[in-house]
Order: structure tokens, then sequence, then C-alpha cells
């Protein structure tokens, strides 16, 4: 039977439930035991990068809390924890041998994990790229992409045997395209050509690194982590649709083509043969590397996105859209475009519709359009207005409410016959949400950044009991 927001719907044993964090947005103590410095350091600490010029130096304090955290994991129930290595705390100028205490603190993690019934699921990129690196070049850079791969041998070398399920990249698109295009994350540059370049070896970084892990961990599941959305036209317009269109090949299949089909979308060729001539780093060999079999595909989802021709904004908002983004981006720019919302859908902390029918219909489409590999929701959660109560307690309904929703939608999605057979919530802590700085809070345990205490919110216990229940109880405001 379908799945109903009425119903007590069910998971299987198997099903894989688990939170998620990354790197730099909990750790803290940069530069401890020798450790590197980020690109994410360097865009952090320049003005006016971040909100209230907010840095990851403290975070959540993990590096010195792990203990704690390990223990509130535990509390939790999950099966799994999906966590990032840091790279520069592992080889702190991108190259060389490895530094023997970073890699200590995550053999400790993953210990700790492993020790608790917990099991580890370990990213190696979320986004904080050796500064050198970047000071050669960055990921714009073909050598960049090797030195990943080495970086790849090394954590797989001392982590392989106790991690069984690895994740090369975490969102490529935003490294890439956030990094490099419109400068809203680190690096901090603003052109399409090294944002073409970067989309090209980030995924041939991906493609070596898989071949790496698995001669170091043949047992190992192997994928990476997208962040695809489900794109729609603000009309059924020709312009509209052809938007839509543009911004599904940047998106989506420029990433998806090359990883599942061994080569990028034509009309994104096209688009951007003399816009950004950085896809002429492609050569011989570079697509069967970068299409090396996987064992499952990471999908990171928040939202759905809804486009409109720039031509045709008027048009949209007298349809009743309101214009969501500044006309200043250089990526909406080029593809000529601007996305547009809906008044009377609800919204997050960031501002993002929540539609959890768009995670469904993005499931289906890979589903059906690409390979019929297993897929896991490596990320899926949303930011609100929380706070302490009085009495000590963060009640957070709308975000319980959220993860139902999206819960319930991975349970259609099966019933359509996708092979969904995890999820992931973002995230384990409130942590820092990189250019929102600590504005943005998306946890299931609230952090107070000046003390560093932890507060469970209701969010935690809710998931804790659909987790030992491996079932959605009836939500009587439930929306999907």
């Amino acid at each position: 039977m379908p799945v109903s927001d009425a119903d007590e719907a069910s998971f299987p044993r198997e099903f894989l439930f688990g939170t998620a964090t990354a790197a730099y947005q909990i750790e803290g103590s940069p530069g401890a035991d020798g450790a590197g410095i980020s690109i994410w350091d360097t865009f952090s600490h320049a003005p006016g990068n971040t909100r209230n010029g907010d840095t990851g130096d403290v975070a959540c304090d993990h590096f010195l809390r792990v203990e704690q955290d390990l223990d509130l994991m535990a509390r939790l129930g999950a099966d799994a924890y999906r966590f990032s290595v840091s790279w520069p705390r592992v080889q702190p100028t991108g190259k060389g041998p490895a530094s023997t205490d970073g890699l200590d603190f995550y053999r400790r993690l993953v210990d700790g994990l492993r020790s608790r019934g917990i099991r580890p699921v370990l990213t190696l990129y979320h986004w904080d790229l050796p500064q050198p690196l970047e000071d050669a070049g960055g990921w714009p850079q073909r050598v960049t992409a090797s030195r990943f791969a080495e970086y790849a041998g090394i954590v797989a070398q001392a982590l392989g045997d106790d991690v069984g399920m690895w994740i090369t990249l975490n969102e490529p698109w935003c490294s890439a395209w956030l990094g490099y295009a419109n400068g809203h994350h680190a690096p901090g540059a603003r052109d399409i050509g090294r944002a073409a370049a970067a989309t090209h070896h980030l995924l041939l970084a991906h493609g070596e690194a898989v071949s790496v892990i698995r001669s170091a961990a043949p047992a190992a599941q192997v994928g990476i982590s997208l962040n695809p959305a489900a794109i729609r036209p603000a009309t059924d317009h020709e312009d509209d649709l052809a938007a839509a269109r543009r911004v599904d090949g940047n998106h989506n299949r420029l990433f998806l083509d090359p990883l599942f089909r061994g080569s990028y979308p034509a009309d994104m060729l096209e688009h951007y043969r003399d816009r950004a001539p950085g896809f002429t780093v492609v050569r011989d060999g570079d697509m069967e590397v970068i299409s090396a079999p996987l064992d499952f595909l990471g999908v990171n989802y928040y939202s759905p996105g809804t486009m409109a021709a720039r031509s045709r904004i008027a048009d949209a908002m007298a349809a009743g859209y309101c214009v969501t983004a500044a006309e200043a981006d250089p990526i909406l720019s080029d593809l000529g475009v601007l996305p547009v919302s809906r008044p009377d859908f609800r919204r997050t902390e960031m501002g993002w519709e929540i539609e959890p029918a768009g995670l469904t219909e993005l499931l289906k489409r890979i589903h059906q359009e690409y390979q019929a590999i297993p897929i896991v929701i490596t990320e899926n959660g949303a930011a609100f207005s929380d706070y302490v109560a009085p009495d000590g307690t963060v009640r957070d309904p709308d975000r319980i409410r959220y993860l139902d929703g999206h819960l319930r939608a991975v349970l259609r999605a099966r019933d359509a016959g996708v092979d969904v057979s995890g999820y992931f919530v973002w995230s384990l802590l409130d942590n820092f949400e990189w250019a929102h700085g600590y504005s943005k809070r998306f946890g299931l345990v609230w952090v107070d950044y000046p003390s560093g205490t932890r507060i469970p919110k209701d969010s935690f216990r809710w998931y804790s009991q659909t987790v030992r229940a491996r079932a959605l109880a009836p939500l009587a405001e439930s929306r999907g």
C-alpha cells in the first residue's frame, strides 16, 4: 500500500539509519598536532566572507570532546555515523607523508564508533582543501586530483580494515561552482572557466580515489555524495522550460552523466564551449576513470528548485512567484535564469521550500534515467529557529515534521522500486554553517557555542525512537 502521512510506516531491519557531520564544521582546534591550514580557515578569516566574521576555529570543539560526542551517538542509537576526514589534519600541506597524530585522531574516532556498535561511514573530502594546494592553483589544476588520490591512499591504508563504507567527495558541485564561480564558498573565486575545470578535476579525483580505496580495502563499499535537486520550470513557456533544463544540466547532469554514462551532457559542453573553456582539460581516458563502477550513490537533499528565464521574470512574479536570488550571481547570470519560490510553501530558516515529494521525484528520476544503483540519503535536514526553553529543553516540532515527511518520501520511492538503503540526518550537532557562520542550526543536538554544552533536542528523542522501532508513528500535523 502507498505510504500515507497518517499511517505507521516501517523500514526493513537492514535499512541504515545514521547522522552526519563534516570536519571543519565541528572539529575546531585548527593547527592542533601540526595540522595544516585549509581553504576554509583562510576564507573564514577574511573579512566579509562569513556572517559576523564567524570561523571554524572552535566550532563544536569536537576534536577535544570526541568521547562526549561518541556517547551522545550511542545514546541516540543510530546505526551509523558519517564523518569527514580533514585533509590538512592528515597531510598538512596536501602532499608528502601523513601526520601520525592526525591519523591517530581518526583511528580513535573509528575505534570509538565500533566499540559502541556504530558503523563508521567515512567521507574523504568535505571542502577543506589544504591551502598550499589552492596556492598552487587548487581544483582547476589537474595535479590536485593526483594529490587527492595520494591522500585517499594514506587514509585507506590506515583505516581500510575498520571502515566498510567510503565516500570520496561531498557535493563536488559546491566545491566547483560555489567555490570558483560565484565566490560564496572557499576559496572565493568568481570565474566560470575555473569552475568548469574544477568540476572535471574533482570528478577525476573521485575516480582515481575509487581505485585506490578498492586496492587498500577490497571489501569496502565505495560511493560519492552529490546534491542533485528536482528542478522545475516556473511555467510551461518554452523559455522557462529551457531555463530549467540549463540549470538541471549544470546542477545535476554535469555530474550524474560522467559518473554513470562516461560523458558530459552535450548541451552543457555546447553551453560552456565559449564561456568556460575549462572543459578542454579533459584528456583521453579520463572518462573511463570517472565512470568507475560504484557500490552506492549518496544523495544529499534539502529542497527542490523552480526556475524562470530572466526574460520572463515579470511573468513569473505575475503568476505569484517570488524571486529568491540576487541578479548578480554569475552562475545564474550565465545560465540566464532566476530561481523563484512559491509563497504558499513552508520554509526552513535557510529560506528553502519544504517539499518531501521533491525527494521522491528525484530518487525515481535517478533510478529511471541512470543505473539502478543502491542510493543512500547521505544528508537531509533543516535549520529552524531553535532555542533553549526556561525548563532547559529544546523543542523543535518543525524539524520533526520535516524529517518525518522526508523519511516517508524515501518509503514512497522504495515502494516505486528505488533501492534506497539508508538515510542520514544532517546534522548530529548544531555547527558552523559555512558562510552563514553560527546563525543556522541543523542539529539534533543543541550546542551552546560559548560553553560547548550539548542539549539533545526533541528531534533527537524522536529520531532515536524511530530508529529503534524501524518505523514512523503517525504525526497529526505531518505533511508530505
